[in-house]
């Protein structure tokens, strides 16, 4: 995969899933960054080239949710995989970020296994 682009409003959080990515085997040649929603949108804007996009769901500004929603607006669920990366386990909040386009989810505290069985589908 070219690149990939990782909105979590923790920087800390966000260098932790580069390293689970790394334990993960996933191979990525260039990962983005993006504190929230609106700087996801920005780098989405600015790299089209994007191919798979990991988010947290609570977020200032935009959160996870509405993120998916603004993302659906211009890229299609094949085309833009989107997997919510969270520490919510409620079966709503799940189902709800499902219906609004999200490809999948991966809980907190997650593994390099987790997170490899969640982006395998996507990343061949």
């Amino acid at each position: 995969m070219n690149k990939l682009l990782i909105v979590d409003d923790s920087s800390t959080m966000r260098k932790i899933i580069m390293r689970v990515l790394r334990q993960a085997e996933i191979s990525v040649d260039n990962i983005l960054e993006a504190g929230n929603g609106v700087e996801g949108m920005q780098q989405l804007a600015s790299h089209p080239d994007v191919g798979l996009v990991l988010s947290d769901v609570n977020m200032p500004e935009m959160n996870g949710l509405e993120f998916v929603k603004a993302i659906r607006k211009s890229h299609a669920k094949d085309k833009l995989p989107i997997i919510m990366v969270t520490t919510e386990s409620g079966q709503g909040l799940l189902t709800n970020a499902l219906e609004e386009g999200a490809n999948g989810f991966v809980c907190k505290p997650f593994t390099p296994e987790t997170i490899r069985s969640a982006l395998e589908p996507f990343v061949g």
